[in-house]
């Protein structure tokens, strides 16, 4: 990747926060009302990270989704990553910590959130920008 693009730039924001006591059923519905596939859990500090995928293993596992809270499921501790990082930094951390999604912190306040699939979204154009192509240009099949 080589580049100094800052996560800041392919961030989402505002980053969704729930705390420690929120139940699964809770949560459940901010993942289908928001359309967002985890939660940060805590704001200073943030004690872990939820996802659908802790959701679904949980009800696979047979718990009460009304008595099962996210603190009991949160992946902890988490890795975080500062605005002011680079893309490259946060594909390494990703990859030497085995997380899909990195918090995105400023002075311990969550501020973004950063995902594998942003960075597949970001390599292809970024990658095309570097060689002076547009995505039209491949996309008619011109290439220089």
């Amino acid at each position: 990747m080589a580049d100094d693009t800052p996560v800041s730039e392919i961030m989402s924001s505002p980053v969704k926060t729930v705390g420690t006591d929120a139940t699964v059923e809770e949560i459940a519905r901010v993942f289908a009302e928001e359309g967002v596939g985890s939660l940060v859990v805590g704001e200073n500090p943030i004690d872990g990270i939820i996802t659908e995928y802790d959701v679904v293993k949980s009800i696979g596992q047979g718990k009460d989704p009304a008595d099962t809270t996210v603190g009991q499921l949160m992946s902890e501790p988490v890795v975080t990553i500062r605005p002011d990082d680079t893309v490259e930094n946060a594909g390494d951390r990703m990859g030497n910590n085995g997380v899909k999604k990195l918090p995105v912190t400023e002075d311990g306040e969550p501020v973004g959130i950063v995902t594998t699939t942003d960075l597949a979204h970001f390599l292809p154009h970024h990658r095309l920008e570097m060689a002076g192509q547009t995505e039209e240009d491949v996309s008619d099949g011109e290439f220089e």
